[in-house]
């Protein structure tokens, strides 16, 4: 098996990418991340998965270099990680009764060959409707800035949540597995 790299400083998506129980290294990738004009919530993540792949090929030849990205989408709008209170605060009053649907973007790149598979996994989550005292609430115990959609859905977050939908349930949090696991098995490695 060729040597496996995350293209991510991300702790969630190391974390996920752990369960897999194959052996890793990571690696940020230096990018622009910024949405090109018209483009869509989908296109635009499964761009930056790759592209974050292909920027450390050349620093990592022979190896098999996974790229993910993530959007939050509300209505017809993407809502990004709010960094701060009282964004957080507003993107789950917006959030409130409605669903907010996560678009992953996954890549996976062969350096040696130059194959990349790409992929984009969408995760619906339909909220409660949530008063502002229980945002606060929240907001107060578990401090969820980093995280698309100011929530986070492996911890308290969840007691957020009416319902959930959609094909993997890791892609909400930023890695989906099931997707990852069969491009990786199109690769040559056996899982587990």
């Amino acid at each position: 098996m060729l040597p496996l790299l995350l293209a991510s400083s991300s702790t969630y998506r190391r974390e996920l990418l752990s369960r897999l129980q194959l052996p890793f290294t990571c690696s940020a990738p230096d990018i622009d991340e910024s949405r090109r004009p018209g483009e869509s919530a989908s296109t635009l993540v499964r761009r930056l998965a790759e592209e974050k792949a292909r920027a450390l090929a050349p620093s990592y030849p022979g190896h098999l270099i996974i790229g993910s990205d993530q959007v939050a989408v509300l209505g017809d709008r993407i809502i990004g990680k709010p960094h701060t209170f009282d964004k957080a605060r507003q993107q789950l009053l917006d959030a409130s009764g409605a669903s907010v649907t996560f678009l992953t973007g996954l890549a996976l790149l062969n350096s040696r060959t130059g194959h990349c598979q790409v992929d984009c996994i969408p995760f619906t989550v339909n909220m409660r409707h949530l008063d502002s005292q229980r945002i606060e609430r929240y907001l107060q115990a578990e401090r969820p800035f980093d995280c698309a959609g100011s929530f986070k859905a492996e911890g308290l977050g969840v007691s957020l949540f009416q319902s959930t939908e959609g094909p993997d349930a890791t892609a909400l949090i930023g890695l989906p597995l099931i997707r990852l696991v069969d491009m990786l098995q199109a690769e040559g490695v056996d899982i587990p």
